[in-house]
């Protein structure tokens, strides 16, 4: 099958080269204008897609006012003009019948329409009221600029460092370790790794699905003649499966033994990189309780304590047998290939997320398999600015921009000077991860709910936080408790709220997104936004100023300026929180320009705002040129590549030991916090779909994605559903020991799950999993899984 027989497959069928002649008036996308109108009266500019962490570009067509159609742009390198089948549609999200045009205000149990001066007022009423209790929640949908006003509020302003983000539920895991293996975050390779691979292992991820336009590449080389070895490692038959060479399942839980059994090999019959490991590595165990830092671990304490992890007994533990084990060592073993490793959410929503990313990039490290074209091992993401916007701006609870922390004196120091702010402006406190910011404001304040006001911008947690009985529900009838959505539809979030505050929405808006591969994207408003609905980063700024005018000391620097001074060309202060003047400049401008002489610290460097402007996106680090131009960076922490790698042919110059070597990890197999017994006898697995994105808020509002996947459903083995008494179709009980849901049974479909285990989508708000899911989470990462519970089925009883 080719890369196109593999588009239409999965529902992604387009004419491509009509999509280009559309976006520009000719058979080639030669040097052109961002912008420009075709002879038809269509304005043609760049966006990246709304959705998934892939970081697509589109051409966005404009005429009268709205979005009239959507092309995939020939010169983004990252998806070389295809869109999977939520970017072609990626122009209906902002056209839904229910759009939020107003802002609303519970009143008796009713949500009514208030102005935006009254709901200005109050949100600024309840940070006064007590700063300490209040949070700010979003999520890598913020735009860079929109994460790094909210952190500038929280951090810098009311100072209480309760900020956290949607992420946290996503790729926490992925960043402790990358952070706990190099010193510093994100992948070290990028997209181009997946066209100089020769194996590639899917490592509980399905890329055929989830990021569709990566996985087309593999699709493509092979239809050129190339051979490249697709492994996938899962817990149920999927659609990446069937474009496998080997498909291995194993036990949910059991990737651990898995990782610890290929390093076993490796050591055992010798074909591990000896050389690379004595010039670049050292060892590490975790200490009790662990850190990101360990503690030194000699080579001779490493083999020893792999000895165990023989395939006999990673068979035990996974379910794997003894010669796939093998298969995977050969490969991770031979030097004359390039080996890449993918994952997703199967190794970050895990209650061992920091260990398994710890191991499989340690078996990189320890096979050598890393800084050369197609040896890699790689994160992807699935919000479209989780790098850029969390990860690099650094919107979590104990994070500062440019991958600094609270926890550091020198960071919160140097921090400090860059936003002008006095001496101890910044508090050394993180605040709380999302499981515990949420447990706390579900819970009374007399119990140690210290939280009484969360705002959520870009995300939809009465959905998408695990066990939300727990960690939502119970706050809608605690007194004391409110909440602010900004939304720009009707959620389940929005309509659990206190307060809805009406939101612009992605080209109704300026913006900048990060993607995976450490790509910065730029983008310009294209349309107005619907009503009274208004940027996020607007929503901050405003709340801000309110602060400030109420005598809020926080909102000022040290030499009494708004914290947010934006100025226009003649250097005069604009009020731009005030609406009608905040697009009489570019906000989005010069909060990067601020924002970006953070990226220094970590050797993360931004190109000036401009430079994005002209490029379909930079891979950081961008360093000026001596001709000055601007370069940006592919390979990180490789001579040949990154110009901050300059001792050695690899150089992990931010590394945990301060001595340029990374680190390769011994951690064991531990049981999960909950296996199925006699009374939830099922593993739950929960995850995406093809056509819908997360909880289905945007792409459940567009006609045609809604009717191809109309609702959620359980998959379940044939086998299983035999024995059960439950047929193909039927609505069945799934429940836990924390909630239940109903919904249909779907035998042999896109997905297979062994026995013993079923899989249910999350994107259907009306079947809501997260009611049974389990809060449990990593210690280092604070990511919860939503990978592996016990549950069970039963028949829905008949009236």
């Amino acid at each position: 099958m080719d890369r196109r027989d593999f588009l239409k497959a999965t529902a992604m069928a387009t004419a491509t080269a009509a999509a280009a002649r559309l976006a520009f008036d000719d058979d080639r996308a030669s040097a052109q204008p961002a912008a420009r109108t075709t002879d038809d009266g269509v304005t043609w500019d760049k966006a990246p897609c709304r959705f998934c962490g892939t970081g697509c570009h589109v051409q966005v067509g404009t005429k009268g006012g709205r979005i009239v159609a959507i092309a995939g742009d020939q010169q983004a390198e990252v998806n070389k003009g295809l869109l999977c089948v939520k970017g072609y549609h990626v122009g209906l999200a902002i056209y839904g019948k229910d759009r939020l045009t107003r802002p609303l205000l519970r009143k008796n149990g009713k949500l009514e329409p208030i102005s935006w001066d009254q709901a200005l007022d109050i949100v600024a009423d309840r940070v006064m009221a007590n700063p300490a209790g209040f949070a700010f929640y979003g999520s890598g949908q913020w735009t860079i600029p929109e994460g790094y006003a909210a952190q500038k509020l929280m951090k810098a302003g009311i100072a209480n460092n309760q900020i956290d983000p949607n992420a946290r539920l996503c790729m926490a895991s992925a960043v402790t370790g990358f952070l706990s293996t190099y010193g510093v975050d994100e992948p070290a390779g990028c997209y181009d790794d997946l066209d100089a691979a020769d194996v590639i292992l899917c490592w509980g991820n399905n890329p055929a699905e989830m990021h569709p336009v990566l996985f087309s590449r593999i699709v493509d080389r092979r239809s050129r003649g190339e051979k490249v070895i697709l492994i996938d490692l899962t817990t149920r038959r999927t659609r990446t499966s069937a474009f496998a060479d080997r498909t291995i399942f194993f036990t949910p839980h059991g990737d651990l033994a898995i990782a610890n059994g290929i390093a076993h090999l490796l050591l055992e019959r010798g074909t591990w990189d000896k050389d690379f490991v004595a010039k670049y590595c050292n060892f590490r165990k975790r200490t009790d309780p662990p850190t990101l830092d360990g503690q030194v671990m000699t080579a001779d304490e490493y083999r020893a304590a792999m000895a165990e992890y023989t395939p006999a007994r990673v068979q035990e533990l996974s379910g794997v047998a003894p010669a796939d084990l093998e298969y995977l060592a050969t490969l991770f073993g031979d030097r004359g290939l390039k080996v890449t490793s993918l994952w997703c959410m199967g190794m970050n929503q895990h209650t061992r997320g920091t260990a398994i990313n710890d191991l499989v990039h340690g078996i990189h490290l320890l096979s050598g398999h890393f800084g050369k074209p197609g040896d890699a091992p790689t994160s992807l993401t699935g919000q479209p600015s989780a790098c850029g916007t969390v990860r690099e701006v650094g919107t979590l609870a104990h994070a500062l921009p440019g991958g600094m922390v609270v926890a550091k004196p020198e960071h919160r120091k140097e921090a400090e000077q860059l936003w002008n702010l006095p001496e101890g402006r910044i508090k050394d406190k993180p605040g709380y991860h999302t499981v515990e910011m949420w447990k706390r404001f579900s819970t009374p304040a007399d119990k140690g709910g210290d939280i009484d006001t969360i705002w959520v911008q870009t995300t939809n947690p009465a959905r998408s936080l695990p066990n939300v009985d727990l960690l939502f529900y119970p706050s809608r009838k605690i007194p004391g408790k409110f909440l602010i959505v900004s939304d720009v539809y009707p959620t389940a979030t929005a309509m659990a709220a206190d307060l809805v505050l009406p939101s612009a929405m992605w080209v109704e808006k300026n913006g900048m997104f990060g993607n995976s591969e450490r790509r910065t994207q730029q983008w310009f408003r294209q349309v107005l936004p619907p009503g009274e609905a208004r940027d996020d980063c607007w929503q901050t700024i405003a709340v801000a100023r309110r602060l400030h005018d109420r005598g809020h000391a926080g909102l000022k620097d040290k030499d009494g300026k708004f914290l947010f001074h934006i100025v226009d060309p003649a250097g005069q202060p604009v009020p731009v929180w005030e609406w009608p003047r905040y697009y009489s400049v570019n906000v989005d401008e010069q909060l990067f320009e601020e924002y970006r002489k953070f990226s220094r610290k970590k050797h993360k460097d931004l190109a000036p705002y401009g430079e994005y402007v002209k490029a379909r996106g930079l891979r950081w680090p961008v360093v000026e040129q001596a001709d000055k131009t601007w370069r940006e960076t592919k390979f990180r922490f490789a001579k040949f590549d990154d110009p901050y790698a300059t001792k050695a042919d690899i150089q992990f110059y931010h590394s945990v030991t301060k001595d340029d070597r990374a680190l390769i990890w011994f951690h064991p197999w531990e049981a999960p916090p909950e296996r199925p017994d006699a009374e939830y006898p099922l593993w739950l697995c929960t995850g995406r779909v093809l056509e819908h994105w997360h909880t289905g808020t945007m792409t459940m509002r567009i006609p045609q994605l809604a009717r191809a996947m109309p609702q959620a459903y359980v998959e379940v083995n044939r086998d299983d559903a035999r024995a059960l008494g439950i047929a193909d179709g039927e609505v069945v009980v799934l429940e836990s020991r924390r909630g239940k849901v109903e919904l249909p049974v779907w035998l042999e479909g896109r997905g297979q799950p062994p026995r013993g285990t079923v899989f249910v989508p999350f994107f259907d708000e009306s079947i809501a999993i997260n009611f049974t899911t389990l809060e449990a989470h990593d210690p280092l990462s604070k990511q919860p899984d939503y990978k592996k519970c016990a549950v069970r089925l039963r028949r829905k009883a008949t009236p």
